[in-house]
């Protein structure tokens, strides 16, 4: 490392500047994968967070929760071959509702559950709702917002269904909307508004079983299928696409970034011709110049990362609520760790051509 230091030393601005680059390149790959992660959570978090890892739905509803329809007597074959508490039931309906005194329309999603099962919501602030008492909700904390504050009443003024507001969940969140708990009595209010119709349905039934019981419960239910929750969330509208699109912005990052470095590298090295040519002369061998220009590119891009890493969080600190963002500290190592390994490839051009460098042609050349 002495020849590295002593370089970097010496050429302070030239190797700034290709610091400077790999920090903003690092930075954008953290900020894009924040809005990843965030625009995630914004998604999908009331699924990401539930303790039910698979979902019985109808097998027409390709895999989506508000496709799919099961019915009372079905959820009641279901409840034989679980345990009591394994699974419950999942009603889902996107709505636009009001605060009641005023027009301004607000987009949720109703998530009707069990009050005591596995799906309930953990409440931050006021109250649980409960399964007897009727028009009572739990809603997320981004209603906030909204103006939504505890005691205030929700409608929706298409079927004049109103609910109170007695707690306050936090990252229950659906398809970039915010959720609303409620019992499976108002469900059945909400959902027969039409005199004629009595029966009762859901959207899906959550389990909480072991992957060694699915096949067992498959054989025993029929006409449903049971999907994973991962399958769930990769079939939330938008989901995947949105997704998809952010990660190959990433991927495309990283290959930006391997051929950034490579290319600045390797011109430095060309320029460094004559020189590792008396350096080999006068008996450095090639090794050593390589694990010089490694630990360089090593040096480098440490610095680069933590100090994108530390612009992250200050980025996070000046964005605004509205932007869903979120920091992940898996998601630093994973890609820190990813940026050290496209770094060091990228100098395996540069390591290629100092190992070409013959001493006697080298200095020959020099001027």
């Amino acid at each position: 490392m002495f020849l590295a230091l002593r370089e970097l030393k010496f050429s302070k601005l030239r190797y700034f500047l290709i610091g400077f680059i790999m920090i903003l390149i690092a930075w954008l790959v953290f900020i894009i994968s924040g809005l990843a992660n965030g625009l995630s959570s914004d998604n999908a978090s009331a699924l990401q967070n539930m303790k039910a890892d698979h979902f019985v739905i109808q097998p027409d509803a390709e895999n989506k929760l508000n496709r799919s329809q099961i019915t009372d007597e079905q959820w009641k074959e279901i409840q034989k071959q679980t345990s009591i508490h394994a699974s419950a039931p999942l009603g889902l309906k996107i709505l636009s509702v009001t605060k009641m005194g005023t027009k301004d329309k607000m987009d949720i999603t109703i998530f009707a559950t069990d009050a005591s099962g596995i799906l309930a919501p953990i409440v931050v602030e006021g109250n649980q709702f409960n399964n007897t008492t009727k028009q009572e909700i739990v809603v997320d904390q981004s209603l906030k917002q909204e103006g939504i504050q505890l005691g205030d009443w929700i409608q929706d003024p298409e079927t004049e269904q109103k609910w109170k507001v007695v707690g306050f969940t936090e990252g229950q969140t659906f398809s970039h909307s915010p959720v609303i708990f409620m019992n499976l009595k108002d469900w059945e209010s909400l959902i027969h508004t039409n005199p004629q119709q009595k029966k009762i349905y859901y959207s899906a039934i959550a389990l909480q079983i072991e992957n060694n019981q699915v096949a067992n419960l498959k054989n025993e239910v029929k006409d449903m299928d049971v999907i994973t929750k991962d399958e769930a969330l990769q079939n939330i509208p938008g989901y995947k696409e949105e997704q998809g699109s952010l990660n190959m912005m990433i991927a495309f990052l990283f290959v930006i970034a391997s051929f950034v470095q490579a290319v600045f590298f390797y011109v430095i090295t060309l320029q460094k011709t004559n020189q590792f040519g008396v350096l080999k002369a006068i008996g450095a061998k090639t090794s050593y110049l390589a694990r010089s220009l490694i630990g360089q590119v090593i040096l480098l891009t440490i610095v680069a990362i933590l100090l994108s890493i530390g612009f992250t969080y200050g980025t996070q600190q000046i964005l605004p609520a509205s932007v869903p963002f979120k920091i992940e500290t898996e998601t630093f190592i994973l890609f820190s760790g990813l940026l050290l390994v496209v770094s060091v490839l990228g100098s395996l051009l540069s390591l290629y051509r100092i190992a070409k460098v013959d001493a006697v042609e080298a200095i020959g050349r020099a001027e």
